[in-house]
């Protein structure tokens, strides 16, 4: 017999291996799972709880009331027109994504090296082909428009509809991109007819606030990602949205909600009605989103800071909660120790100091060029929000694991010869 083969997801596998060793008793320095350490809001959590008695199946496409209000809250958050027909609701934005993906025929997708570890997978299932542009940490692992116009000329598939993904903040380097480096971008993407996903997931995590939708400067092929699991601490509720360009044409919509009713059905009824509260734009959300900003940017910076006194190159993170970490001045030293790609070196880190990091190969990263990724998450949120108003004094109590574990990445690093 012949089946599919699928690798699990590397984020997922290591939380699982990590948990394995912890359950040992071993010390474990947890950088490898990109979990929210924020709980969602109390109005929240007393809305889930109220609507624990909806058993019902909503429509495919959500609820329509939280359609309405996801489109206006991002409406005022992003700045620009969007309704509620615009709006997809879904069990989490990977099913979402997949079936974007699904609903293409015959697409050339491409991504950026780095790009998210389930994209290139997904692709692959829908029987796309993938063309990886890789980035470098000299152009902060941008992709440039020169890159672009290349990738689009030299790729096959001219018969294909091209489909660019891009995530911003992004996983794995907690990177943006700005206004004028989108419209550079879109210059390129306009001239080939290219569709572009916009994963958006880490948006409202932007750590100035200052975030620029892809929709904005291209709104008649951008498909735009989005949901609760980052900026309102759910990610196991699984409530993802997508919003569609306002002139899609009827057969992709169409087709995503045939997808949907063959795969999810709906998402959770529970889950939209709190939801319904967590688009709730007022004065207790805003408040909620700036403080997860001030402790993001005020951990983010101790930790890079603490990362770069090791000797590691990584740039400082603008959203999210993520760090790609490049090892490669480290290549000779550690091509002594017999590592010579980033999954011995993240292997061999875990198994000797109890860092857990995911390696660059994950997001479609030369194994050679020593990165992996570190999510700088493993602090009590709760704890957190309540030193919102004074985290930069604090912040370094708040990291305190974290320091540990960078302390002993360091030491690990700049003593081969104890380790050997």
């Amino acid at each position: 017999m012949t089946f599919v083969r699928v690798a699990k997801s590397g984020t997922l596998s290591l939380n699982e291996k990590t948990q394995e060793i912890e359950n040992t008793g071993r010390p474990v320095y947890r950088f490898g799972f990109g979990e929210s350490p924020f709980p969602p809001t109390q109005r929240v959590q007393d809305a889930l709880r109220g609507a624990a008695r909806r058993t019902d199946y909503t429509a495919v496409a959500g609820l329509p009331e939280l359609r309405q209000k996801v489109a206006a809250f991002h409406h005022e958050v992003d700045g620009y027109p969007i309704t509620a027909e615009q709006v997809l609701i879904a069990p989490g934005t990977k099913p979402l994504l997949h079936n974007i993906m699904r609903a293409f025929h015959r697409a050339a997708v491409y991504l950026p090296g780095p790009s998210w570890v389930s994209y290139a997978p997904q692709a692959r299932l829908a029987s796309h082909e993938v063309t990886v542009i890789p980035t470098s940490y000299e152009c902060r692992w941008r992709i440039k428009p020169a890159q672009l116009e290349r990738a689009f000329k030299g790729a096959g598939g001219a018969d294909r509809e091209k489909l660019i993904v891009l995530n911003y903040p992004g996983n794995p380097d907690g990177l943006t991109y700005s206004r004028a480096e989108l419209e550079a971008l879109t210059v390129v993407l306009r001239k080939h007819g290219v569709w572009a996903i916009s994963d958006e997931i880490y948006a409202l995590l932007d750590h100035r606030g200052g975030h620029v939708s892809l929709a904005q400067v291209y709104p008649e092929r951008t498909l735009v990602t989005t949901g609760l699991s980052k900026w309102s601490g759910a990610g196991g509720w699984r409530l993802g949205a997508l919003i569609l360009p306002p002139d899609a044409p009827g057969e992709l919509r169409e087709a995503l909600v045939g997808l949907g009713s063959e795969t999810y059905s709906c998402a959770p009824a529970p889950i939209q009605v709190a939801a319904l509260s967590a688009y709730e734009l007022d004065g207790e959300t805003s408040t909620f989103l700036e403080a997860q900003r001030r402790i993001l940017r005020a951990i983010g910076s101790v930790v890079h800071c603490a990362l770069v006194a090791c000797g590691l190159r990584a740039h400082a993170p603008q959203g999210g909660f993520y760090l790609l970490l490049d090892f490669s001045r480290f290549a000779e030293e550690l091509a002594e120790r017999g590592i010579g790609n980033d999954a011995q070196l993240c292997d061999r880190l875990l198994t000797e100091t109890g860092v857990a990091l995911l390696p660059g190969d994950a997001f479609g990263m030369p194994r050679a060029a020593l990165t992996a990724r570190m999510a700088y998450v493993d602090f009590d949120g709760q704890a957190a929000l309540r030193d919102a108003d004074r985290i930069e004094t604090t912040a370094t109590k708040h990291a305190a694991k974290m320091l540990d574990g960078i302390r002993a990445l360091g030491n690990w690093l700049n003593q081969p010869d104890s380790n050997r």
